[in-house]
């Protein structure tokens, strides 16, 4: 962190308590468990340790980075000056890959880094952020496998989730960019019989996963804005056709949104400007960590856009995602809970703390840090 942002965000007696505080990272530990998680545990000769999270795309991948490239980088530094050692991660391993494995992997140590802020100065992540700007927030039900489940399935599913508290539902066919215009038919019958079933009071979002081409995003995206009143276009096109983006987003009233295949702050300064999508979905344990996605929630608010991210991991993952979504004020809308539940309720059995959504909300933590304190010797038994 920069000395104007520590004094602009950190209350006085926290930067008294930070003020020449001689620690240094003494290990990082990386643990892949079973159920596809990564975590991080980053160690100081202070005893405290922050814990971060990395997406899991391809475990052996992202534990690699993290340890023949990312950690001989951190080791002996001092993990509150975040903001300098994201810049050495992140520049030193730049012809790596700036899409996919080597941000996922930075993600998970900047993560850590925060955390140990936090409790080095005994305040939770949003305080360090400035503040959080609500007490709960409101999540959303996001349901998968459309492309492979019958309608009744995810109507079942969508039943589920209201019943259990849930006024917003998302969608997912899980199509993909080499899967276009499968079975156009299949993604309307599914949304329609849930708003049907649901009623109108529910807020219904919807997930192609890239699964349309330009024409069709347009001609079937008309009918969800028009006749089931769908407020969140998720992904209708391939993630690269930025262009295409543009056409989709000028056609339509709803809100199109886009984010979750995109790492930098520089690729969501081109999905603004030339996408023109009107809901940002930043990933924090894909895009650089929690460092990255404080310029994207800026870049987001200098061009009033929503910021609703992509979030897949349910214990720490989803945590920071709190913290990060209480103390920015452009992001009203619902946010994202999809973990299958017993993976959900398996990862949260490794912390005193849970902070999984109730009646369709998840209380924002107070504690210092993240907020969470893990079971160690638990979590060891779930490593591959």
């Amino acid at each position: 962190m920069s000395a104007f942002l520590a004094a602009v965000l950190i209350p006085q007696a926290a930067r008294a308590a930070l003020e020449f505080r001689d620690i240094k990272i003494t290990a990082v530990d990386v643990f892949p468990l079973k159920g596809s998680s990564i975590f991080v545990l980053v160690r100081t000769n202070e005893g405290i340790t922050g814990y971060g999270e990395c997406s899991p795309m391809n475990v052996r991948v992202i534990t690699s980075m993290l340890k023949d490239s990312l950690v001989p980088i951190v080791i002996g530094k001092n993990p509150l000056d975040i903001g300098r050692l994201w810049d050495e991660m992140f520049h030193r391993t730049y012809k790596l890959g700036v899409m996919g494995a080597q941000p996922e992997a930075i993600s998970g140590i900047d993560i850590a880094l925060w955390d140990i802020l936090g409790k080095v100065s005994g305040l939770p992540i949003w305080q360090l952020l400035g503040g959080k700007r609500k007490d709960t927030v409101r999540m959303y039900s996001s349901i998968g496998e459309g492309a492979r489940a019958e309608v009744k399935e995810q109507v079942a599913r969508a039943v589920t989730s209201v019943q259990q508290g849930y006024t917003a539902l998302k969608m997912r066919m899980d199509w993909s960019s080499r899967s276009v215009d499968v079975n156009p038919k299949k993604d309307w019958d599914i949304v329609s019989s849930v708003r049907r079933e649901v009623g109108d009071k529910i807020d219904l979002q919807y997930d192609a996963n890239n699964g349309f081409s330009v024409s069709t995003a347009i001609r079937v995206g008309r009918r969800f804005q028009d006749e089931l009143n769908v407020i969140h276009y998720e992904e209708p096109i391939a993630q690269n056709n930025y262009s295409g983006y543009a056409e989709v987003c000028a056609a339509l009233d709803m809100a199109v949104a886009a984010g979750e295949h995109e790492y930098t702050r520089w690729q969501f300064r081109d999905l603004i400007e030339i996408a023109k999508v009107d809901i940002l979905q930043p990933d924090l344990v894909k895009c650089a960590g929690l460092s990255e996605a404080l310029h994207i929630a800026t870049l987001a608010q200098t061009h009033n856009k929503f910021l609703v991210p992509h979030q897949t991991q349910p214990t720490i993952g989803h945590t920071v995602n709190l913290h990060y979504i209480a103390s920015v004020d452009n992001s009203s809308r619902a946010q994202e809970y999809n973990y299958g539940p017993e993976k959900a309720e398996q990862l949260w059995r490794l912390f005193k703390q849970n902070y999984a959504p109730k009646n369709g909300y998840c209380a924002v933590p107070d504690g210092p840090g993240l907020g969470l304190e893990m079971d160690e010797a638990a979590m060891r038994a779930m490593v591959l």
